[in-house]
């Protein structure tokens, strides 16, 4: 004799609220930028450590401080860097442009703090500038500590929201957004060096429709991070994840359950 036992309309509906697809992330927000409505949040005001998305601020700075055409002699400094970085020489000579798909798709650390140097002659000077814009910016809750996000013995961190308020900014130059939708991208010296760069954010190879564009962080202790872009009906979406340890999937979940835009 079998007993089969049927589940209750309540048991069912709980049985499937369980499986519903919980968010890793520490902090997360989904904001439409078009009308600085917010979608999505969670912890958006707490302090996450910003990992490489501090590029977004360096980029940011580049962009309104330098011509995209400048060529820039790479000096010593280059060399002490720690990765990730694309190994740039001293003595060796690269366009802002160049440089800045570097740190952008790669997250080239070396490229960002010779960006650094190059608009306010040192990389503590450009710091000042990266905190000074921010509360321009209205993230009044960021503090930078350099330009490319590496673990530091000061203090450095952000929130959810105010990078969206950073990266929305960064979008309005067409050069950033341009180069967040770029897979691959190969840049030369002005000696002849060629360097291949490939993208860090995954979701550009992931077989979905609508991929988010943006800017990827890691840490060991910032976890997984990104900021970046969607668009929808029309509409521009900022989301940003931080201490994640399923980036990918929240983005996904995030962009695809709270980013429908009414027409």
């Amino acid at each position: 004799m079998s007993i089969s036992f049927i589940c209750s309309p309540a048991q069912a509906a709980k049985k499937k609220k369980s499986r519903r697809y919980a968010v890793s992330a520490k902090s997360a927000i989904l904001m439409n930028s078009t009308n600085s409505k917010q979608l999505f949040g969670k912890n958006i005001h707490r302090a996450v450590l910003p990992a490489s998305t501090v590029k977004v601020m360096t980029a940011l700075l580049v962009l309104e401080k330098l011509p995209l055409d400048r060529v820039i002699t790479i000096g010593n400094q280059a060399d002490t860097v720690q990765p990730s970085k694309v190994n740039l020489k001293p003595g060796e000579h690269y366009t802002v442009e160049d440089l800045l798909y570097a740190a952008l798709m790669m997250s080239a650390n070396d490229a960002a703090v010779v960006l650094a140097e190059t608009v306010a002659g040192s990389e503590a000077e450009f710091i000042k500038l990266m905190n000074q814009r921010a509360r321009k910016l209205g993230a009044k809750h960021t503090r930078f500590a350099n330009a490319h996000g590496l673990p530091t013995k000061r203090e450095q961190h952000t929130t959810a929201y105010d990078m969206y308020l950073i990266f929305r900014q960064a979008l309005k130059h067409p050069f950033f957004k341009d180069a967040m939708v770029l897979r691959y991208k190969t840049i030369s010296s002005q000696e002849g060096r060629k360097i291949f760069l490939k993208n860090h954010n995954k979701l550009l190879w992931k077989a979905w429709k609508n991929p988010a564009y943006g800017k990827t962080g890691y840490t060991r202790k910032a976890m997984s991070c990104f900021v970046g872009f969607v668009n929808r009906g029309g509409e521009t979406l900022i989301v940003a994840v931080f201490g994640c340890s399923r980036r990918w999937d929240d983005i996904r979940y995030i962009t695809a359950k709270y980013g429908r835009v009414r027409q």
